[in-house]
């Protein structure tokens, strides 16, 4: 591993940012991209634990609609880890200002690992890929399930089925490199800074006092470290190759969540609800909050999966929700967030 070089794209990203961790604990070489090089300072506070030494982990500037810098990006890099993608905190008023840099951006990142002679990309996809756009009657998924992107699905959904389809048209085209692909469902978890994503606004609410009770909403959750556990035996393992990885741990309604969060945190003085929100309410909020309205399709839906994939091939075993869920809130009290 020494020897080995990983390139992770969009190293601020938060599921990167542990990625990151995790390849240095093993003593692998690291190079990050990102957008602009003011944040590497930042960047090498979080990670100055885990590092042997300096040159272990470098940052280079490449941005996902351009071409520039990834030939350099990919330079000696034995495998890549493609988790950069866009993630809207509101619904843009074009999805292509999701898709395009999704879609166009996977492509590029692999062009330059296969002209580079990369052994295998992991590409970063979610549960968005999987359970969008189907029939109400549709309960159960697993991998062999795919959004339908023809169907009023949102720009972001859209834009990582879509992302994902082109990887794997790709690597059909191109056999000499191999591609594996994780789909997390809702990615919480410890932070490891001060920002906020879209998948950790679920536990941020309910810590803030967001809501006078739960609305009827849930997900099918993942811990971060989980995630990036999953991307590096992706990466590594030889069967994974060619295969994609349903990364979920629980579903869990928003009052699961409270009612884990509250009796470890109502002594510390938040005032977290532990009673259900009736329907009508929630939608009168998201008339004020475009954060909420566009979970209001979802209010009521519960889906069923299969992670026995994953388990199998990569020997993943997640951590537990409550576990993840108590970490999420904690470390959110650390950042002084909450």
């Amino acid at each position: 591993m020494l020897n080995s070089r990983v390139l992770v794209t969009g190293a601020t990203g938060y599921i990167a940012k542990h990625c990151i961790i995790q390849l240095l604990e093993k003593g692998y070489q690291v190079r990050g991209t990102v957008r602009s090089l003011s944040r590497e300072a930042e960047l090498r506070g979080i990670f100055a634990d885990y590092l042997e030494n300096d040159a272990q982990l470098e940052f280079v500037v490449a941005n996902l609609t351009d071409d520039a810098g990834w030939d350099a990006a990919v330079k000696d890099c034995d495998y890549v880890l493609h988790t950069a993608t866009p993630v809207p905190l509101e619904e843009p008023k074009d999805e292509n200002e999701l898709i395009i840099p999704a879609v166009e951006g996977t492509q590029r990142v692999l062009h330059a690992a296969l002209k580079a002679g990369v052994k295998r990309v992991v590409l970063t996809s979610s549960e968005s890929a999987i359970i969008y756009g189907h029939d109400k009657s549709k309960k159960y998924f697993d991998e062999n399930d795919w959004s339908n992107t023809n169907a009023d699905i949102s720009p972001y959904p859209k834009s990582k089925t879509l992302a994902e389809r082109a990887a794997w048209d790709f690597a059909k085209e191109n056999p000499a490199l191999e591609l594996a692909v994780i789909n997390p469902g809702m990615v919480i978890g410890p932070l490891l800074d001060k920002r906020i994503n879209s998948s950790l606004e679920t536990v941020y609410r309910i810590m803030k006092g967001t809501y006078p009770a739960m609305p009827r909403l849930g997900w099918i959750f993942v811990d971060v470290r989980d995630v990036a556990a999953a991307h590096i035996a992706a990466m590594t393992v030889p069967e994974a190759a060619g295969e994609r990885f349903f990364c979920v741990t629980e579903w869990a309604w928003l009052l699961d969540l409270a009612k884990i969060l509250e009796p470890h945190f109502a002594s510390k003085g938040y005032r977290i609800s532990t009673r259900q929100m009736p329907d009508f309410v929630m939608r009168l909020i998201a008339l004020f909050d475009k954060a909420v309205k566009r979970f209001i399709p979802s209010l009521g839906e519960r889906h069923e999966f299969s992670n026995q994939h994953i388990k199998q091939i990569l020997k993943w075993t997640p951590h537990p929700l409550e576990e993840t869920v108590l970490d999420t809130a904690q470390s959110m009290i650390d950042f002084d967030l909450v």
